[in-house]
């Protein structure tokens, strides 16, 4: 990885229920603001929220969804390989991709290089409960992870809900992820946002550029940004706040890990992939795989209003 400028921008959906006008609508939203921050900050990778083409809780269902969407690289897409090739910037944004069939979407996080090109795709692997098609949502949950090669670094993705598994940032960094994007639509709290972006950048040493939506999608769910940037010592180190805009900061991946907390005389002498007990995992591999369930009472019916991921 070399030094450079990261930013994560934040929007609303556009308002209204969900059709193809809104769709390009929201594309061109993105699209501008994409534009605006990369001539205001000059940074070279910038980040959009999770399934910023349409609002996250599209109020359909997924065959209604999947004929509004495309495939990647595909037309909901272009407009955005354009936007990065015009600008010479990489850009991950988030979007529902059509599947092989009307029943198939997947909430999809696409990063795109500076000449436009498509370098990676990931599909959600934790759909938020509201919209995994398994409990009557949209969303086919997809089973890989993508680690990207750019001239920035290793870039990885995980999209929102992800944020809470960390098992899925850990292959992600063993596999030599060095940042992780992170496109979001999430309202549980700010709290929760702040602790897994942050636990995630700490725990695997990489860092997290995260977005999260403003405003209303289709459904009427509100989301309150404070989009982050954070190190992989866990500092934030750029933060929005709940309207439309972006967090930017220059990233240095030679101070990164220099000292044990932010300006701490103390260095960091510790590295929590390389010091992993492998010898217990190892051991203990059918627990890591094994079904469980918590055993604290939880739950209730999944409404609309519960249902930002």
């Amino acid at each position: 990885m070399r030094p450079f400028t990261a930013a994560a921008v934040q929007l609303a959906p556009v308002p209204g229920p969900l059709t193809d006008r809104s769709v390009q609508d929201n594309i061109g939203k993105a699209t501008a603001w994409t534009r605006r921050c990369a001539e205001s900050t000059g940074a070279e990778l910038i980040v959009l929220p999770e399934t910023c083409t349409t609002g996250f809780d599209p109020a359909m269902g997924a065959e209604d969804l999947w004929s509004l969407v495309s495939d990647v690289p595909g037309p909901v897409t272009e407009p955005f390989q354009d936007t990065a090739r015009d600008l010479g910037v990489h850009l991950c944004l988030g979007t529902y991709e059509r599947g092989p069939d009307p029943g198939t979407v997947h909430n999809s996080a696409v990063l795109i290089g500076p000449d436009g090109g498509v370098l990676g795709v990931y599909r959600k692997t934790h759909p938020f409960r509201v919209e995994d098609v398994r409990r009557g949502g949209w969303t086919t949950p997809g089973s890989e992870v993508c680690v990207a090669d750019t001239d920035l670094g290793r870039i990885g993705m995980a999209i929102c809900f992800d944020g809470d598994f960390p098992e899925l940032w850990r292959i992600q960094a063993v596999r030599g992820a060095e940042l992780i994007c992170r496109p979001s639509a999430l309202l549980r709290s700010a709290d929760i946002w702040e602790l897994t972006c942050r636990a995630r950048a700490y725990d695997e040493h990489v860092y997290v550029v995260g977005a999260n939506a403003v405003g209303a999608d289709p459904a009427g769910t509100l989301y309150f940004g404070n989009s982050l940037i954070v190190t992989p010592v866990a500092e934030v180190v750029a933060r929005a706040a709940s309207h439309e805009g972006w967090a930017a900061a220059r990233l240095d991946p030679g101070t990164a890990m220099g000292s044990l907390t932010p300006g701490s005389s103390v260095p960091h002498g510790f590295d929590h992939l390389a010091e992993r007990n492998l010898a217990l995992y190892e051991k203990h591999a059918s627990d890591l795989v094994a079904p469980a369930e918590t055993a604290f009472p939880h739950g209730g019916p999944p409404g609309r209003v519960n249902g930002a991921s």
